[in-house]
């Protein structure tokens, strides 16, 4: 072989073993892309279902089990939590007319002021993620234990209504170099969402609830009463239920005038919140008489309740518009002692007509007093 023919085909097998290289670099690269594609499916797929979760939240309560404890599980991480900007107190109200308390959600903090939580705050304008910066998350987070978090604003009408936090043990888990394509979208979802709840609630609330003392009505009290009576029954507790109105009040409309009779309403309305747990029920039940239900409370401590709210109705009268009115009540007090198998609709009926006719019976004894169903109960 000539030395001219050796050289060419030293060339040939140099040039095979280029397409060769390029080849393997091509399959890798393939390969690359196909790992990517799939992971990036699957990173869809996640969020998908996360937001599938979040808009089939049927109500405040559910969205916000739904924010801490199913996205928590979903994320696999080691900490979330939710910010909620409530300033007036609207939300945790919200949920107290659901049935619910604020505090049955540890991993969700109602807040006045956003800003003062942590300076970070004031400089959020979209998902920032990187390292744990204890002076910036310390009040944001439980654990300190933490080495990278990503906090994820939910913004309504360029207003800061809430934040999204998550956070992890794993220094890599979120830095700085990540895409927040996705998280800033579930951010915007979960705001919405957060936001027709709300509204939800408050549209709820608007039908159950008397426009003149904000006291529920008694639409309310029926659906109430049969919750209170069904968790009497499984935990075998008594339940006790008030029936209050005002002594001669068709005297103070025809004497004061109807404002007045309203502004006594209101009053009386306010009084006896104050008497009242967060678990007690007060209801408008029509015209100037008022129910309440006294959850976990035997006949004997819901007639001493009865008798705090006859005397500081009576001790000071209510100030109105045109002058002061004296003011006097007579309370009737039953209570029920549903046992399991018991219908709760005809142990319901039967607490409402004992507390009634003790109701009765103290205005026959002259009014201003309290009368215990002599049967303690229904």
């Amino acid at each position: 072989m000539s030395d001219r023919e050796l050289d060419q085909a030293v060339l040939r097998r140099v040039r095979r073993g280029d397409v060769d290289a390029e080849n393997r670099l091509l399959r890798k690269q393939l390969e690359e892309f196909k790992e990517g594609a799939l992971h990036n499916a699957e990173v869809l797929q996640r969020f998908n279902e996360r937001e599938v979760a979040l808009l089939s939240a049927d109500g405040l309560p559910t969205l916000l089990n739904t924010l801490t404890g199913t996205l928590r599980r979903s994320f696999q991480i080691d900490e979330l939590g939710v910010v909620i900007v409530d300033a007036e107190y609207d939300i945790r109200d919200l949920l107290a007319h659901a049935g619910t308390r604020a505090d049955a959600y540890p991993e969700v903090r109602f807040v006045e002021d956003i800003a003062e939580l942590s300076p970070v705050y004031n400089r959020l304008t979209g998902p920032a993620l990187g390292p744990w910066v204890p002076y910036e998350h310390e009040r944001i987070f439980r654990r300190q234990d933490l080495r990278s978090v990503a906090l994820l604003p939910m913004e309504r009408r360029r207003m800061l209504i809430g934040s999204l936090n998550l956070g992890s043990c794993e220094p890599d888990r979120f830095t700085r170099a990540q895409a927040t394509d996705f998280l800033g979208r579930m951010a915007t979802i979960a705001a919405v969402c957060l936001e027709n709840a709300v509204n939800h609630e408050r549209l709820v609330l608007s039908g159950l609830t008397d426009a003149l003392t904000g006291l529920y009505n008694r639409r309310y009290l029926t659906r109430r009463l049969e919750e209170e009576l069904a968790r009497a029954q499984r935990y075998a507790q008594p339940l006790s239920c008030l029936f209050v109105d005002v002594d001669h009040f068709k005297r103070i409309n025809d004497t004061f005038g109807h404002a007045a009779g309203d502004e006594v309403l209101r009053e009386l309305a306010a009084r006896l919140r104050c008497h009242l747990r967060s678990s007690d029920v007060a209801v408008r039940y029509g015209g100037e008489e008022f129910a309440l239900l006294l959850p976990q409370t035997a006949a004997r401590e819901a007639a001493r309740i009865a008798e705090r709210i006859r005397a500081n109705v009576r001790e000071e009268p209510v100030a109105t518009r045109a002058g002061p009115i004296p003011v006097t009540v007579s309370i009737g007090v039953a209570q029920a002692r549903p046992e399991l198998g018991q219908r709760r609709e005809v142990v319901g009926t039967a607490l409402l007509a004992a507390a009634d006719a003790a109701l009765y019976q103290a205005k026959d004894k002259g009014r201003d007093c309290v009368v215990l169903d002599r049967a303690g109960g229904a």
